[in-house]
């Protein structure tokens, strides 16, 4: 059983990133939209803006209050579209709900797309035009061919289907050759399928909903879930309980979470380069 290291790898990305964007004869500068006062979205934030700076990388954040007006949000990302001096954008999800979650990310221009939410970046990703994929699908990814986990010809099943994580996953997932099945909260069954998948990938977010019981032996399984329990962070797989019955499990802290803010770092440097 192998407790995937997420710290160790972020940390070797962000090297090769930092080289990167030395070399680079500009600037760059990611722009972060917080919307409201979420607690997670401004840890999330936070870490988003210590990376960046660690490779290199310029930081401004742009906040707007809870209530605040959708032109308002539009009108921003329409200004930051415009400056040469802003390499990437980004709206940190979620946002609240009297907001239109779709026309805002439309707002942001593809070039600008770190996230690759845009219906065009996104478009182009389902059609297999481009690798440019949401930071968790590539994290998801990732981990898997750094820790030498064959892709091809294996079942996969992905726990989730949002357009931030599920989806994006089994596009890049099938893109590897993988046998993929996308579950979600109408799937019937659930662990019946589940125990079936030699790679397991879990975005839910119910904490520790995953046991020994949906998870076949000797299987690999990547926890996308961040929940908090008791002032504690878990994963939506039950660490402690899954954890012997398989070949490679991602911790949460320490896991997924860590792999995409690196593969945040990578797509701002995609765009630019």
């Amino acid at each position: 059983m192998i407790i995937f290291d997420g710290k160790a790898l972020a940390l070797n990305i962000k090297s090769q990133v930092a080289e990167s964007v030395k070399k680079l004869n500009k600037k760059l500068t990611l722009a972060v939209i917080l919307i409201g006062n979420n607690p997670a979205s401004e840890v999330y934030v936070r870490n988003k803006e210590k990376s960046c700076k660690d490779v290199g990388i310029d930081f401004e954040l742009i906040r707007f209050s809870e209530n605040c007006k959708q032109n308002d949000v539009i009108k921003k990302i329409k200004e930051l579209n415009k400056k040469i001096e802003i390499s990437g954008i980004l709206v940190q999800l979620p946002i609240p709900n009297h907001l239109n979650e779709r026309e805002i990310l439309d707002t942001i221009s593809a070039k600008k797309d770190v996230d690759c939410l845009t219906q065009e970046n996104f478009g182009r990703l389902a059609l297999g035009i481009s690798d440019f994929a949401p930071c968790t699908a590539s994290a998801v990814i990732e981990i898997l061919k750094q820790s030498n986990i064959a892709i091809q010809g294996k079942k996969v099943v992905v726990v989730g289907r949002s357009a931030l994580v599920g989806l994006p996953t089994q596009m890049l997932l099938t893109r590897n050759n993988a046998t993929v099945t996308l579950c979600h909260s109408k799937t019937e069954k659930l662990k019946k399928i589940t125990k079936k998948a030699d790679i397991l990938v879990v975005a839910i977010g119910k904490a520790k909903y995953i046991t020994k019981k949906y998870v076949k032996k000797h299987s690999v399984v990547i926890d996308v879930g961040i929940n908090r329990v008791d002032g504690k962070l878990c994963g939506d797989v039950d660490f402690e309980n899954v954890k012997k019955k398989t070949h490679l499990i991602t911790p949460v802290p320490g896991g997924v979470g860590q792999m995409t803010v690196a593969m945040l770092l990578k797509n701002i440097l995609l765009l630019n380069s």
